[in-house]
């Protein structure tokens, strides 16, 4: 039986499908690439795996963990051999299906459990990369995607969860979309 929770989560991750990556992921592909010397991408939430697939372009390896079998089984058939799939499902307990320190970045973007920060944190090398994009509650306000706040940060909530990281760029925004957005995005490093 899916909560309430996971069955809003999972149609807002199935109804953003664009191919193309985040703009906030484009404008930091050399950060990527420098953390990418460190070890493997991780990608949570993957969902169909436009950002997996912008990171294997770069020519990193990639990491892509997401519940969903469809969409994994999508992302495989095109993926490059850079790209590893897992399936996993990441609400279930603050747990990632990597070895610590073990990712020269972590990659997040329009998902939020909480629980899962440390983990993230944790699953970085030293001076690895976290880039991370979600909604915030703001996004209430636009009419559309998730409502529920457990899946809305608060105003400057994303750099409080990672405050154990060395953030290098934060932001809140309403992208004019297409949909609009209302976003935080955090790019921070794990301290060496």
């Amino acid at each position: 039986m899916t909560s309430p929770a996971s069955s809003e989560r999972s149609s807002t991750s199935v109804a953003h499908t664009e191919s193309e990556p985040s703009e906030f992921l484009r404008a930091r592909e050399g950060l990527l690439l420098e953390a990418g010397r460190l070890g493997p991408v991780l990608d949570l939430a993957c969902g169909y795996g436009r950002h997996s697939l912008a990171a294997a372009r770069l020519g990193l390896p990639v990491l892509a963990v997401d519940r969903d079998e469809k969409a994994l089984r999508a992302l495989q058939q095109i993926a490059p051999p850079l790209i590893q799939c897992v399936r996993a499902d990441l609400e279930t307990r603050a747990h990632i299906p990597v070895a610590p320190a073990s990712c020269g970045a972590v990659l997040v973007f329009r998902f939020l459990f909480r629980p899962l920060a440390r983990a993230i944190v944790q699953a970085l090398r030293p001076g690895g990369l976290l880039l991370y994009e979600t909604f915030t509650t703001h996004q209430r306000d636009l009419g559309q995607g998730p409502g529920n706040p457990a899946f809305l940060l608060d105003p400057y909530e994303l750099p409080r969860l990672f405050a154990a990281l060395q953030p290098i760029t934060y932001e809140e925004i309403v992208s004019e979309g297409p949909p609009p957005a209302a976003l935080a995005r955090l790019a921070a490093r794990r301290r060496a």
